[in-house]
C-alpha cells in the first residue's frame, strides 16, 4: 500500500489519526507536510509518501510513545518539525518553568505548535491540577510529556546575558497558573483553597500562588534525576546551592545566573527579572534540596 498526494479513503483517515491532524480522508498538502515532518523526525526519507517503512513507523507510535524513566512513564507528544531546532547540543543547564495556563500539558504543547512565535517551548511539560476542581483525581496531574526529541532545543528563556543557555539547556514546564489575586487566576478562575499556597513572605509582590501539586513535584524530581544522568548535568549545583546559602531569596533574579556563570538547575526567574516562574513553595524547596 502506498498513500500519497491525491489519495482518498479510510486508509488516509487512519494515517491522519496517527498524525493527530484533521481526519477528512483526503491526502492533501497538509497531510503531505505532516508526513514529511514525521519522516524527518524519524530519520526516514522525507518524500511525503506513506510507504511500508513510514506506515510501520506510524503504526508503532502507540508502542514507542510511552517511555519509562526512573519508574515513571512519559509520553512523546512532539511539536511539528520546524517548531524546535534541527540540531542537537550538549546540555549544561536545566531550567524550571511554570506555564501560566491550564492543567493540560497536551494543550500547552498544542499552543506552542500553533502560535506565531516560532521555536518556543521546553522539552518536557508536566501536567497539573484543574484550578477550580475539588476532585482529588485528575488524569493530567503529574503526567509528563516530551515536546521534542532528546538533544534538540527551542527558545524558552527570553533575553539574558548568555546565548548558550538557550541552546545548551533542557527546560521543564509545570502547568500552573502562578500568582493569585484574591484567590483568582489571571483568567478569573477561582482556585479552591486546597490549591492555594500562601507564602510567609511575598515573592515578586504576591503571597498567594497556585500550588504545585504533590504529583507534579514527585514527577519533577524523578524527571530531574533522569535528565541529570542522561545529559550529565550536576543538579546539585545552581538552585539547590543558592537555597542553602540564601534561603527563599534563591528564587530571585541572579546576575551571575543571567550571565550563564551558574550551571546546574535554575528557574526562569533566576535569569530574567520579568518572569515569575518558579515560586518558592516549601515542597518544591524540599525536593530540590533532596537531589
Amino acid at each position: 500500500m502506498v498513500l500519497k498526494l491525491g489519495s482518498k479513503g479510510d486508509r488516509v483517515r487512519h494515517i491522519q489519526l496517527l498524525l493527530n491532524i484533521k481526519q477528512d480522508g483526503l491526502f492533501g498538502k497538509q497531510t503531505q507536510t505532516s508526513v514529511k515532518e514525521f519522516q524527518i523526525s524519524n530519520n526516514l526519507v522525507p518524500d511525503g509518501i506513506v510507504g511500508i517503512k513510514t506506515l510501520d513507523a506510524l503504526e508503532s507510535l502507540d508502542s514507542q510513545s510511552n517511555q519509562i524513566i526512573n519508574n515513571i512513564p512519559y509520553i512523546k507528544n512532539h511539536l511539528p518539525y520546524g517548531e524546535y531546532s534541527k540540531y542537537t547540543t550538549n546540555k549544561d543547564y536545566l531550567f524550571l518553568h511554570h506555564t501560566a495556563g491550564w492543567n493540560d500539558p497536551y494543550r500547552t504543547i498544542k499552543h506552542w505548535g500553533r502560535d506565531s512565535r516560532g521555536m518556543v517551548g521546553t522539552e518536557f511539560v508536566i501536567g497539573g491540577m484543574k484550578v477550580n476542581s475539588r476532585n482529588s483525581y485528575d488524569e493530567t496531574d503529574g503526567l509528563i510529556l516530551q515536546a521534542f526529541p532528546t538533544g534538540h532545543f527551542a527558545w524558552h528563556l527570553g533575553k539574558n546575558g548568555c546565548r548558550d543557555m538557550h541552546t545548551n539547556s533542557v527546560g521543564i514546564e509545570l502547568n500552573s497558573f502562578g500568582y493569585l489575586k484574591d484567590g483568582l487566576t489571571y483568567t478569573g478562575a477561582r482556585a479552591v483553597s486546597s490549591q492555594i499556597c500562601e507564602l510567609n513572605e511575598p515573592f515578586k509582590g504576591y503571597k498567594n500562588w497556585h500550588r504545585y501539586s504533590d504529583k507534579q513535584i514527585k514527577s519533577l524530581k524523578k524527571l530531574c534525576l533522569f535528565i541529570a544522568e542522561r545529559d550529565n548535568i550536576d543538579i546539585r549545583e545552581g538552585l539547590p546551592n543558592l537555597i542553602r546559602n540564601n534561603g527563599v531569596k534563591a528564587f530571585e533574579f541572579n546576575r551571575d545566573a543571567y550571565n550563564g556563570k551558574i550551571k546546574g538547575i535554575l528557574t526562569h526567574t533566576n535569569t530574567n527579572k520579568g518572569k515569575f516562574d518558579c515560586f518558592p513553595q516549601q515542597e518544591l524547596i524540599d525536593m530540590l534540596l533532596s537531589l
